[in-house]
């Protein structure tokens, strides 16, 4: 297996085989938490307004997303994990649009399979890899703004790739050394109330999920993300 390991938007698009896109903080994640609230569909998009016009022609689906790591107006929810974590979605569907991780997913048009991955699922990501057994993995680090590279990024990149060549990988420390990094600090700020303290603790939750994510329908005008059991 030829694993590869690329950046943000550019990265996406030149990804081949099996994509697997890296929004730790918090895109990924908060679809993780989703499909654990029993959510059965997310729809990810990277424009704005495409997200507002899918809202307005199917009011019933919640719209979620940020700018800048900040709740957009009129949005139902933020891109903060904790917020919809007590939330019943039992067969809801969401449309999420963000700074870096939806736009990966939309990037990533010429892999084969598409995969969103975090800390909370890196496991059973790299179980449906293998399952599929693909001749090359694209691991794409969507990093800060997907501008630059971001240390929670980097880790589960990492993980990920130890745990597809079966080599050990030390996550002990990743928790602390998540919480000194310079894109964890929105977390710890008291005056940052779209990141709260509960969305980096449940982001460095590490295989807190049983489940892959996986991009379906892509031949369609809305593709969506769909969990899957390795």
């Amino acid at each position: 297996m030829d694993i590869r390991v690329v950046d943000f938007v550019a990265g996406a698009r030149e990804a081949r085989g099996v994509a697997v896109i890296i929004d730790v903080f918090r895109a990924s994640t908060l679809q993780c938490q989703a499909f654990a609230q029993g959510a059965a569909r997310i729809l990810p998009v990277a424009d704005e307004a495409v997200a507002r016009r899918f809202k307005a022609a199917n009011p019933d689906w919640l719209l979620v997303g940020e700018r800048n790591a900040r709740k957009l107006p009129g949005f139902d929810y933020g891109n903060s994990p904790s917020d919809i974590a007590a939330l019943d979605l039992t067969g809801r569907t969401l449309i999420q649009t963000t700074h870096a991780g939806t736009q990966g997913l939309a990037a990533a048009q010429d892999a084969a399979v598409v995969l969103s991955a975090a800390l909370v699922n890196a496991s059973a990501t790299a179980r449906r890899i293998r399952a599929l057994a693909p001749q090359a993995v694209t691991l794409v680090r969507m990093g800060s703004l997907a501008t630059e590279r971001s240390l929670e990024d980097d880790l589960c990149a990492e993980w990920l790739a130890a745990l597809l060549r079966g080599q050990p990988y030390d996550t002990g420390s990743i928790r602390e050394r998540l919480a000194a990094a310079p894109s964890a600090q929105k977390f710890f700020d008291p005056d940052f109330t779209d990141a709260p303290r509960a969305d980096f603790d449940i982001c460095v939750d590490l295989d807190r999920f049983g489940f892959a994510l996986q991009l379906e329908g892509r031949q369609s005008a809305s593709p969506w993300l769909a969990a899957r059991t390795p």
